[in-house]
């Protein structure tokens, strides 16, 4: 499936402008088709080549994907370097961003997607990766986000994302979560950013608040393994594409089958052999 780029310049409450990239589908013969939606959010780095493929990847299976410039806060809507001054920038950013304007650029990209004439109108999901991963797990907040997928989030379980360091994003999708929406965590067992007691209190704390979510640790695999450039030695494309076999699975079955509504059926299971 070929795919186009462009891209829409959008004012925040704030006064700055965010740039959401867009990824669309495009089939020969059908020019209005219509698909459903994917919000996809970066690394610190913003949208540079692999976030770019990664949403020019999930386009070409039949999504229109947005991809914001989250640090609109600060800088224009170019990538950061994969050195250590782009990534000083980004880890300052992080931190001094408010938690509110990374609401605001999630409700945007929402917006933006409900104003594309290839967008199916119907449901969105979200994925990313490290930073992107935890505001892919935010976005849940927002009812109109029916599921993602995140690739080793960082932040969660330490609460340190944003201005003042004392995020609310685990307490707050943990209680606000409906049972039609869910959650893909995937992290690597040798991931130095989100150590072993943190997965498990992700883990944990979504399982004791009836969350519905899948959690996956893959053996050996590190942080940024999915990222195909600049990983220092950590990108693994076999597990990458393993990986990528989840996200679809939740993209197809959430985003592009016509479930109805959901019916909570608490029957016990029969123990069969």
């Amino acid at each position: 499936m070929l795919i186009t780029e462009s891209y829409q310049d959008v004012p925040t409450k704030d006064g700055t402008t965010l740039r959401v990239y867009i990824y669309t589908p495009k089939v020969k013969g059908y020019p209005k088709a219509k698909f459903p939606g994917v919000i996809v959010y970066s690394e610190i780095y913003q949208v540079t080549g692999p976030v770019k493929r990664f949403g020019q990847k999930i386009a070409s299976e039949g999504y229109v994907v947005v991809a914001p410039a989250i640090y609109h806060n600060f800088v224009g809507p170019e990538a950061l370097a994969y050195d250590v001054p782009g990534t000083d920038k980004g880890n300052q950013f992080k931190i001094e961003k408010p938690l509110e304007s990374y609401d605001e650029d999630n409700k945007l990209c929402c917006d933006v997607l409900y104003g594309l004439p290839q967008f199916d109108g119907k449901k969105i999901g979200a994925t990313g990766m490290c930073l992107g991963g935890h505001l892919a797990f935010r976005a849940l907040l927002d009812k109109r986000v029916s599921c993602a997928t995140c690739f080793f989030p960082t932040d969660i379980h330490l609460k340190s994302l944003g201005l003042g360091k004392n995020d609310d994003t685990l307490e707050r999708v943990s209680k606000e979560v409906t049972k039609d929406q869910e959650l893909v965590l995937i992290f690597g067992t040798l991931d130095t950013h989100v150590s072993p007691e943190g997965r498990d209190l992700i883990r944990k704390t979504l399982r004791d608040s009836g969350v519905r979510f899948t959690f996956l640790e893959i053996l050996d695999a590190q942080h940024a393994f999915i990222r195909d450039e600049s990983s220092k030695g950590r990108y693994d494309a076999a597990i990458t594409q393993s990986c990528l076999g989840f996200m679809f699975e939740q993209f197809n079955r959430n985003l592009k089958l016509d479930l109805g509504e959901f019916e909570d059926d608490n029957k016990p299971l029969e123990h069969v052999c």
